[in-house]
């Protein structure tokens, strides 16, 4: 499997919740660990492996049903909180694949990555100002959005895997 797949399918997984029992049968952590796989044959792949390692951890902690409840209960902002980390990683590896497409010349792609890593920057963000101006009936419209940019995310990661660009394409 090419390393922008690998990282693709780890985020599909992360993405997809199938509750059984309380668990999420697609375990975040599994999927974390496909990206770590794939992450680790980038070039100058050291700041995204510690943003995925972080993520992992995360993942792992809140993977138990305990934990969700708690999530689920407690104040909204535990929840962006807890996404942080992977919105964070997101925006870097989109930085930093604009960044290898760039300098091979695939301007279009380079557009795709930035404007991918604009809308991370944007969900960063995004959730902190909904809860400073107690909006809070924006909330699921910004966990909509999110949902959107991480399949934008995937799109581009499987259709940019086997360009002459790509890491072990």
């Amino acid at each position: 499997m090419k390393p922008l797949q690998s990282v693709a399918m780890g985020l599909v997984i992360v993405v997809l919740v199938a509750r059984f029992g309380g668990y999420d049968a697609l375990a975040d952590p599994v999927g974390w660990l496909l990206v770590l796989w794939g992450v680790r044959r980038l070039p100058d792949p050291t700041t995204l492996l510690v943003l995925a390692a972080a993520a992992l951890v995360v993942a792992c902690a809140v993977w138990f049903p305990a934990t969700q409840q708690l999530l689920d209960d407690g104040d909204p902002s535990l929840r962006w909180a807890v996404n942080l980390p992977q919105v964070l990683f997101a925006l870097v590896l989109c930085r930093h694949l604009a960044g290898i497409a760039g300098a091979a010349g695939d301007q279009r792609a380079r557009a795709w990555l930035r404007t991918a890593v604009v809308l991370n920057a944007v969900l960063a963000v995004a959730p902190v100002l909904v809860f400073a101006s107690s909006a809070d009936e924006l909330i699921a419209s910004v966990y909509a959005a999110a949902a959107g940019v991480a399949l934008l995310l995937i799109v581009l990661l499987f259709a940019y895997a086997s360009r002459p660009w790509a890491p072990g394409s």
